[in-house]
Formats: C-alpha cells, sequence, structure tokens
C-alpha cells in the first residue's frame, strides 16, 4: 500500500496525492471501467439528442439550426464535464451517488426545457443548468484529489458566470436570451484559454471508454427516430428499405468512429501524463462536439426522410443528412488526429463526396440519398483498411 498522502494511479504509479489536510478524503484509486450509475447518467442524454434533433426538424430553418448550435454547447460543456468529474471521483459512495442523481435531474429538466428554450421555457433551461453546475464543482471539490480540486476551482468561476448568464437570458428571453445565450457558449468554448487543465488527472481506460459509450447513445437515437418516425405509417417494401438503409448507415457510423478505439487507447496512454488533460479537452471536448452536432443533424434529417422513401427530399433534409455524416466524419478525423493517427486521407475523401449526394435527394428521393451516404463511407473504410494493410501513406 502507498504511504499517507498518496495513491496508485491507472498505470500503478504512485502519485503524491497533496492533501496535508487529513479532514479532507484521500483520493481513490482509480477505476478502469465506466460504473453503471454512469451508464444509467447517459440515459439522459438520450433524451437530451431526441430534444435537440425536435427543434431542427421543427425549425426548418436557420434559426433552428442557431439554437441547436448554442443550446449544444452549452449542456455539452458540462456534460462532458461529468464525464470528468466520474473519472476523479468514486461513484459507489453514497452521498456522490446521490448528487449525481440530482445532477441527473437537472439535466432532465434541461432536456425538458430544450424544444421551447427560446420561447417560453428559457428559465427552466437556465435553473436546470445553474444546479447541474452548482452540483459539478461540489463535487469535484469534495471527492476530487487535492490537485484536481485546485484545477476545477480555476475553471468553476467561469462554469457558474455563464451558469448564471443562462439562467438571466432564459428569463429575459427575446434578443437579450440569444446575445447571453450565444455569449456563454462562446465563454465557456474559449474558457480553457483563460486558465489551463494543469492539475487534472485522466485515467485514460476509463475516459475513451466512456467517450465511447456517449457516441453509442448518441447513435442510438438515429436507430430511435427510425422506429418514432415510422409510427403509423404502412410497414410496406418502402418502409422497409429505408428504414434498413437508414439503420445500415448508422451502423457504418459506429463502423468510423469504433475502428479506432484501441489505437486512440494506446497513443492516449503513450502520452506523458502531464499532456493527457490537454489532449481530453480537445479530442474528446472540441472534436466530440462536432460529432454529436452531426448526428443531431443526421438524426433530423432520417426522421423526415422515412416517411416518403421514394418521394423528391425538401432541401433542408438533404443537407441535413449529408452535412450531418460529413460533419460526424471529419470531426472523427480531427479527433484522431489530436493522438497522431493520421494513416491517409481516405475519410476526409469520403466525407466531402457525401455532401454530393444533396441532389440525389432532392431528386430522387430518401431511400437513395441515404443508401447512397452508407455505401460511400463503407467503400472508405474498406478501401482505408487495404491501404493499412499494404502499408500506404
Amino acid at each position: 500500500m502507498p504511504g499517507a498522502g498518496h495513491y496508485t494511479n491507472e498505470s500503478g504509479r504512485t502519485v503524491a496525492s497533496g492533501r496535508e489536510d487529513a479532514s479532507m478524503p484521500a483520493p481513490v484509486e482509480r477505476n478502469a471501467r465506466v460504473s453503471t450509475l454512469e451508464l444509467f447518467f447517459d440515459l439522459v442524454f438520450v433524451f437530451t439528442i431526441t430534444q435537440l434533433t425536435s427543434v431542427l426538424v421543427d425549425g426548418k430553418d436557420a434559426a433552428a439550426v442557431a439554437q441547436v448550435l448554442v443550446m449544444l454547447i452549452l449542456i455539452w460543456w458540462i456534460y462532458d464535464g461529468y464525464a470528468w468529474l466520474t473519472n476523479a471521483i468514486s461513484t459507489d459512495r453514497v452521498r456522490f451517488r446521490l448528487l449525481l442523481i440530482g445532477g441527473m435531474g437537472g439535466f432532465l429538466v434541461i432536456a425538458l426545457a430544450v424544444p421551447h428554450a427560446y420561447e417560453s421555457d428559457g428559465l427552466a433551461f437556465g435553473l436546470g443548468y445553474l444546479v447541474v453546475t452548482v452540483l459539478h464543482a461540489a463535487l469535484y471539490v469534495r471527492g476530487a484529489s487535492m490537485s484536481e480540486a485546485r484545477a476545477i476551482l480555476r475553471f468553476a468561476p467561469f462554469n457558474l458566470v455563464g451558469a448564471v448568464l443562462v439562467t438571466v437570458g432564459g428569463a429575459l428571453g427575446g434578443d437579450w436570451q440569444w446575445a447571453l445565450w450565444a455569449f456563454t457558449g462562446a465563454l465557456l468554448w474559449f474558457t480553457p484559454r483563460f486558465t489551463t487543465v494543469e492539475g487534472f488527472v485522466v485515467s485514460v481506460s476509463h475516459f475513451v471508454e466512456r467517450h465511447g459509450l456517449v457516441v453509442i447513445v448518441a447513435l442510438g437515437e438515429s436507430v430511435v427516430v427510425i422506429g418514432a418516425a415510422a409510427a403509423g405509417l404502412p410497414l410496406d417494401g418502402g418502409l422497409v428499405l429505408v428504414a434498413l438503409l437508414s439503420l445500415s448507415l448508422s451502423a457504418a457510423l459506429w463502423w468510423v468512429y469504433f475502428s479506432d478505439e484501441e489505437d486512440v487507447e494506446r497513443a492516449f496512454e503513450a502520452a506523458a501524463e502531464e499532456r493527457r488533460p490537454e489532449l481530453a479537452l480537445r479530442a474528446f471536448g472540441y472534436w466530440h462536439y462536432g460529432i454529436l452536432f452531426g448526428v443531431v443533424a443526421l438524426a433530423a434529417g432520417l426522421k423526415k426522410a422515412i416517411g416518403e422513401p421514394y418521394e423528391p427530399l425538401a432541401g433542408w433534409i438533404a443537407v441535413g443528412l449529408a452535412v450531418g455524416t460529413a460533419l460526424f466524419i471529419a470531426s472523427e478525423v480531427g479527433f484522431r488526429r489530436t493522438f497522431g493517427i493520421a494513416r491517409n486521407r481516405v475519410r476526409l475523401v469520403g466525407a466531402a463526396v457525401v455532401l454530393a449526394t444533396i441532389p440525389i435527394g432532392t431528386e430522387l428521393g430518401a431511400a437513395a440519398q441515404v443508401g447512397a451516404i452508407a455505401a460511400l463511407v463503407v467503400v472508405s473504410l474498406v478501401l482505408e483498411s487495404r491501404s493499412v494493410r499494404t502499408g500506404q501513406p
């Protein structure tokens, strides 16, 4: 057993905790596995993605896109903060479990408010956001190591100011809400430029697995919308075809993300411990925002495409299908390259070609466009796999 004031990290090294005050809890050993409570917590994210998708589906315009962009920045910033939190604390302690479930309730309120957040439910969104932000800071300070408690105290003022601005904006509504929420999104996005992530400790295997599960949860929404959109429609050949093609596209995006999971984990583990927080921020914070927005756009397109598989699509639906897929792939490439996994440009070429399917949707229909996108993604992955085996750059 390590001596007092030390703990064993995930790589087996003994690390000084920095805690000299015996009244403060000692850091616990890092768990490499994601807990069932974290999986339960992530169920709220399914609902959040569903609600953001509904905003795009109902809005059909640039204002709806802007609303989703801003709300997703706000939600993902603090939601990913909870992924960092559960990477740092033990989730088997009763008081931490109860507070995490309280945070889950706050996220549920946020998700419930999303569809009308810019109309009548902005204050509810803001109050839920304030609750989850306060709980996040409190849990970090009480449950993490001293170095991580100091680190979160550098971020907490920005987070709390942002939560207050979101609440005030939600209460005021109108142009003030647009301005304050957009400003808060930018503030949170650039917060790491004003301070530093030094002091955070990242348990690599847990971090990679947790974010992979979040992506699966998000992709699950693109499957759920197939069933939701098909409710009440006759189960004919056209519906079955477009449903299976939609599932194929979601599966292809799963393949895109998880084809390199082990390589990402090895590269992350090989990085010096002091570099890991910065890598985690860029790879799992910034690039995953693009991945998630891509899923939301794709899910919105699929939801509107299911009903009339052979009819020409409205322009915004065809754009959602193509841009959502391309953004997912491009962001995933950026995510990989954060860890030095470049290999070749096949995926980026595939993402660019996917944009060319927009006229297929507007001229031929949903089945043709979704099938073309799925085929392009799969072909790019096969070509990449072959180039890796042959040692091509």
